[in-house]
């Protein structure tokens, strides 16, 4: 007999007990209504604001985030008349190669050992904070689908990664989600894989889920995130250009897919990981949409990574709002490429 070589350290609560432990007020319950059904609408054509996901790379520690989402509260009631924030709270970092920080849920304080239960009550402590005291509902990645409904009503957004978007338990977990829900292009740029990616989201399925027989009903918010991808000499290319952007629209149009729509990522290999380059880019992506009617109707937002300092640094250099993962755009010139945004639109 061949004994596993994983040691089962303890049995988690189950999400159910999760949210009766940490629950929604009243009053959240009806700020995260009002905004899905605000969010909804850009997706389905009838509002024509614009959605920013806009936030760190990955959130690491609770002070910090609390303090950038309050800056994001100020701006979007300057800018609310044509913008829609959706602070970006990624708690699950996926990695490349397996190491390196992965995010709240696995270590609440980076520098201490992984603690899932702690990172689990912490996550949540983290989305209900931004939600009670700034009115803010979050996007989250959805690294782990178990895992999504310790979370599910508290996001307005979730996203699925370039590696996951093959994922069959991501896309049918995908399908049964109410909130609109972002298929990356893979990392080999294949943009069929994407659509069929959304394909399966918007469909109906039965499967497997957290040892339940479920059946979904099929995500009708389900669409693409454009991220830029890797070639086969290792090289980034970016997927943000007018001409991509046609493109995607010529493919939504060969399909029976509802709600056709994209949010571009400024920062990924669509900027080489060069964070200042997604100032340019979120401008050249409004310039396409102001020269297109088609491709207005189709790019709904972006989404940018940005914090209150610039760039990034290690955990043990203990900077305040520096990612620790990916470089992103400081405060001052995020606020400023906000406020251009709002312009151009």
């Amino acid at each position: 007999m061949i004994e596993m070589s994983m040691n089962f350290k303890r049995k988690l609560p189950i999400p159910k007990e999760i949210k009766e432990q940490y629950p929604l007020n009243a009053e959240m319950e009806k700020v995260k209504k009002a905004r899905a059904e605000e969010i909804k609408a850009v997706f389905t054509g009838e509002s024509d604001k614009f959605i920013l996901i806009i936030g760190p790379c990955s959130a690491d520690h609770k002070d910090p985030v609390l303090e950038y989402i309050s800056r994001l509260r100020l701006v979007e009631d300057k800018v609310k008349d044509k913008i829609i924030i959706v602070p970006r709270i990624y708690t699950n970092k996926p990695r490349t190669t397996g190491e390196g920080y992965k995010g709240m849920l696995h270590q609440p304080d980076p520098e201490t050992a992984p603690d899932m239960l702690k990172g689990i009550v912490s996550i949540r402590d983290l989305h209900l904070s931004a939600l009670r005291d700034y009115g803010f509902t979050c996007a989250d990645e959805m690294l782990y689908p178990e895992n999504h409904r310790y979370l599910s009503d508290l996001l307005a957004y979730v996203a699925v990664g370039a590696r996951s978007a093959e994922n069959q338990q991501h896309r049918l977990t995908g399908s049964g989600i109410e909130e609109p829900v972002g298929m990356k292009n893979p990392t080999s740029g294949d943009l069929s894989v994407m659509m069929n990616s959304i394909k399966a989201g918007q469909a109906s399925h039965t499967f497997l889920y957290r040892g339940w027989e479920v059946t979904s009903s099929g995500n009708p918010l389900t669409h693409a995130i454009l991220r830029g991808y890797v070639d086969f000499a290792g090289k980034n290319v970016s997927n943000y250009h007018y001409e991509d952007l046609v493109t995607l629209n010529e493919l939504y149009a060969k399909t029976s897919l509802v709600n056709p729509s994209v949010i571009v990522d400024t920062n990924h290999a669509n900027s080489g990981k060069q964070y200042l380059e997604q100032i340019r880019i979120a401008k050249e992506v409004i310039h396409s949409r102001n020269h297109n009617d088609d491709i207005k109707c189709l790019v709904k937002g972006l989404m940018i990574e940005s914090y209150i300092e610039d760039g990034a640094c290690k955990a043990e250099e203990h900077i305040f709002g520096k990612s620790i993962t990916d470089p992103c755009l400081g405060w001052e010139k995020t606020q400023k490429l906000i406020f251009d945004i709002a312009d151009k639109l």
